[in-house]
């Protein structure tokens, strides 16, 4: 039985369910897993591999925990944009399309500093800069919303870099 004081910080003398709940979720993100088990994962729910290494489980904890507040854009990092909206105009959406760090909404205005990692990434096979800007087509973007998208774009900067992270702390699979 693990202590809450060696994963997270309390005194009980188990691990919480928020323990758990982070440590899958690091695994999930964990490129090596997603790639052996990439066919397995289309068909079924996803299989946990479970360890008996605390320190490791504890390291996993705290990255699926960072992980967890930045996809809920609740960690502080969301807030340092690494992005700008830097010309005035009517913010509309109309043609969408990325060419060297910039993310051209229309003819004139555009996001600029969007990593090209960053703009790649994936998730349920959609590319999320891209659609988030799709679904708003012929809108136009709110202040909120031009804020909104740049802490998207820090919270993939920051998945991508913890995705790494969580791949070289799992040396072994599969995972004992």
């Amino acid at each position: 039985v693990l202590k809450t004081s060696e994963v997270s910080g309390g005194k009980a003398k188990t691990f919480t369910p928020e323990d758990v709940f982070y440590y899958a979720y690091a695994v999930f993100h964990n490129p090596t897993y997603r790639t052996r088990y990439a066919e397995f994962l289309k068909i079924d729910f996803p299989r946990l591999p479970l360890t008996s290494d605390k320190k490791l489980f504890a390291k996993l904890v705290e990255k699926g925990k960072e992980l967890v507040e930045l996809h809920l854009l609740k960690s502080s990092k969301v807030e340092d944009f690494i992005t700008a909206f830097p010309i005035s105009g009517d913010n509309k959406v109309e043609k969408i399309s990325y060419e060297k760090n910039k993310v051209w909404i229309n003819a004139s205005q555009y996001f600029d500093g969007v990593p090209e990692n960053v703009w790649e990434f994936q998730v349920g096979g959609y590319q999320v800069c891209e659609k988030w800007l799709k679904d708003r087509k012929e809108r136009v973007l709110s202040g909120e919303d031009i804020n909104h998208y740049q802490r998207v774009v820090v919270s993939l900067k920051e998945t991508i870099r913890l995705m790494k992270e969580i791949d070289k702390s799992i040396v072994k699979w599969p995972m004992e």
